[in-house]
């Protein structure tokens, strides 16, 4: 993946990610959703804001992976790309016209 494709990915991933609201393709695993109400909102709230993008969670500097601690609880979040059908990965995620993201947040024991 090109530079700039890497750069506009990141970006896509970012804006798709500080906006999660109902409807969109975004899912909590059975160990997200068993945890307390307010935990969840917390747990959401941190991806919507996380930023510690390293060479090592971010190989690709795509913003589509992040791991952090919340209430004791190592969390892993995660952004794929699918086709418009949902049927096939997206052929360039960098184009939004042919992508649809679908991010889920777990456990990092359930990976």
């Amino acid at each position: 993946m090109s530079g700039d494709n890497s750069k506009t990915i990141a970006k896509l991933n970012d804006d798709f990610r500080a906006s999660i609201r109902p409807g969109q393709h975004f899912y909590m695993t059975q160990g997200i959703n068993a945890l307390p109400a307010e935990t969840k909102l917390e747990i959401i709230g941190l991806v919507q804001t996380f930023n510690n993008f390293t060479p090592d969670n971010d190989p690709y500097g795509e913003h589509d992976f992040g791991a952090f601690d919340a209430k004791g609880e190592r969390i892993f979040w995660k952004i794929d790309y699918y086709d418009k059908t949902m049927q096939h990965g997206s052929e360039d995620p960098a184009d939004p016209e042919q992508t649809t993201r679908v991010l889920t947040v777990m456990l990092a024991n359930e990976y």
